[in-house]
């Protein structure tokens, strides 16, 4: 399955899974990427670090370690 860390930027996703366990894992969460949440990849920095997505309205900053826990397949 595809992660958040491979999706090109313009695209648009829906959330499948967070990997991770614990604190990271509620991080992750904690900043609005739950199951089943639609993501836009705005923009991903020239060396892959960070990936700028949209989510749940608001504009967010991921680093690559991160997104690489979020498995993403098509929106519905």
């Amino acid at each position: 399955m595809p992660t958040l860390k491979e999706i090109k930027p313009g695209a648009t996703v829906q959330v499948l899974r967070i990997g991770g366990q614990g604190p990271l894992k509620r991080r992750i969460m904690e900043m609005g990427i739950t199951k089943g949440v639609d993501v836009y990849v705005r923009k991903v920095a020239p060396l892959g670090d960070p990936i700028e997505v949209t989510v749940r309205g608001y504009e967010l900053s991921l680093r690559k370690a991160d997104a690489e826990l979020i498995e993403v397949g098509e929106t519905a």
